[in-house]
């Protein structure tokens, strides 16, 4: 029987989203993969079989990989398990497990055929910023930037990203499909206050890419360049035009659409 899960997730002390490996060896550190298996592992399986018989554990896909430090409200994940399980006290017991800073919002059961990846149609980012001059104690880890930001401006470079392009120049190293191409079908900036929000949808991401946009809109206005400057970014192909790749610690994965 195959079981989809929402979680959400403060990413901060986690070093991304999956279970980390090199040279065919698990890297020992805490991911949101790891925490979430073993949960899960100890509810279905047992606590001793889960610690002792690796082959036994229960394993996880998730919609989309994020790196450390990114948060999400909308994580999707799926697994498979031949024990029937009811979703309200499956859900009171997952998160007494968890750690404080991971919880399980919903428990569906979906046909085989789901794909918490492969079924997914449209994923949808939010990144957010400060804008003010000065810090203030409740800053945390979000990004400040000091000069004024005009969110016209950032609105009409983002809509140069709108459709279908090939996003090479807001890749970072590491991006494992060789497709580069994206369908974007929201890219818009407001303001609250002296909070910025970056919304951005579409049908896939590319590693950094959400991030190095940001950084791009924010190169735009810390150097007072023509919006059109999104354009010739996007349109060069090429990693070295496109800004520096900010902070994960303003981006969330807000929802995951099927």
């Amino acid at each position: 029987m195959r079981y989809t899960l929402d979680v959400q997730y403060r990413g901060k002390y986690y070093a991304g989203s999956q279970i980390q490996f090199k040279n065919g060896k698990h890297i020992e550190e805490p991911t949101i993969q790891g925490e979430l298996e073993k949960a899960l592992s100890t509810l279905i399986i047992g606590g001793k079989s889960a610690n002792h018989k690796q082959n036994r554990q229960v394993k996880t896909i998730f919609s989309g990989r994020t790196d450390k430090g990114v948060n999400a409200l909308g994580q999707v994940v799926h697994f498979d398990t031949d024990k029937e399980i009811v979703a309200s006290s499956f859900i009171y017991h997952i998160n007494e497990i968890l750690p404080s800073d991971i919880s399980v919002n919903n428990l569906r059961v979906v046909p085989n055929s789901f794909h918490a990846q492969k079924s997914a149609k449209a994923r949808y980012y939010r990144y957010e910023l400060i804008n003010r001059p000065y810090k203030q104690a409740f800053d945390g880890d979000i990004l400040r930037v000091k000069y004024e930001l005009d969110v016209e401006r950032m609105q009409t470079a983002l809509n140069f990203l709108l459709g279908e392009h090939d996003f090479s120049s807001f890749k970072s190293s590491g991006t494992l499909n060789p497709s580069k191409v994206c369908f974007i079908t929201r890219a818009e900036v407001e303001k609250q206050g002296d909070r910025v929000f970056i919304h951005i949808e579409g049908n896939r991401f590319l590693y950094n890419m959400v991030r190095t946009i940001v950084g791009t809109l924010l190169e735009i206005e810390g150097h007072k360049l023509p919006v059109e400057y999104m354009k010739e970014v996007l349109e060069a192909h090429d990693r070295r035009k496109a800004g520096q790749t900010v902070s994960p610690y303003g981006l969330t994965l807000m929802e995951v659409k099927y």
